[in-house]
């Protein structure tokens, strides 16, 4: 996750350039989620906050769309990361699956301003995000686990998988824009879409037969 607090840096020692390179992806991170927004974001902004020359960050990153992107794919390593956790300590397939789909949605209101520029940005319209491919196999291995195990219906995972997570963007989007509206607990709201799209009984994450399709 992207750092939430400024720390003062010291002079980085000869040689200690990808050191550089990270505190100015942190930068940019935190930058980006106070903005919600990459068109008001700069290279000599992000040099203003780590307190180095705006030269120094022209050296790794030539425009800003590169060091957008850069410190997007590494916010996006980090949140499959937390996904990853998230499954590995669930037991069975379904409480997998339902927790790595409460871990975006728990990701997107903790950062709404990152979310707004990983997903919609006009930098989507522009550049290459192959990385968010993670997210679509992730979600689909782990619709299929609930499918092989019996937990639900059979049917093609990849679609059932791309149902889910436009149900599930378009439900952390209205959160993010419209956070005043009624909203029930998102607990709540996850458990309905995966049993009106995938099929699954919002028990079955509790229960112990699951854990035979580990």
């Amino acid at each position: 996750m992207p750092p939430t607090g400024r720390q003062q840096r010291g002079r980085n020692p000869r040689g200690e350039g990808n050191r550089l390179r990270e505190e100015i992806i942190a930068a940019t991170l935190r930058l980006l989620d106070e903005l919600g927004g990459d068109q008001a974001l700069s290279l000599r902004a992000v040099a203003r906050d780590i307190e180095v020359a705006a030269t120094s960050v022209y050296l790794h990153f030539p425009d800003r769309d590169a060091l957008v992107l850069a410190a997007l794919e590494r916010c996006h390593q980090d949140l499959m990361l937390a996904v990853q956790r998230a499954e590995t300590a669930a037991e069975g397939p379904v409480a997998r699956l339902r927790a790595g789909t409460l871990t975006l949605g728990t990701w997107a209101h903790d950062h709404p301003g990152l979310y707004k520029v990983l997903h919609e940005s006009t930098l989507n319209q522009r550049a290459d995000m192959r990385f968010k491919e993670e997210l679509a196999l992730t979600t689909t291995a782990a619709v299929r686990r609930c499918m092989d195990a019996g937990l639900a219906p059979r049917d093609d995972a990849a679609v059932v998988a791309l149902d889910l997570r436009a149900a599930v963007h378009g439900a952390v989007s209205m959160r993010v824009n419209q956070p005043d509206l009624p909203w029930p607990p998102l607990e709540e709201q996850v458990d309905r879409l995966l049993t009106k799209l995938v099929g699954v009984a919002p028990e079955d994450s509790a229960d112990p037969r699951s854990a035979a399709g580990r």
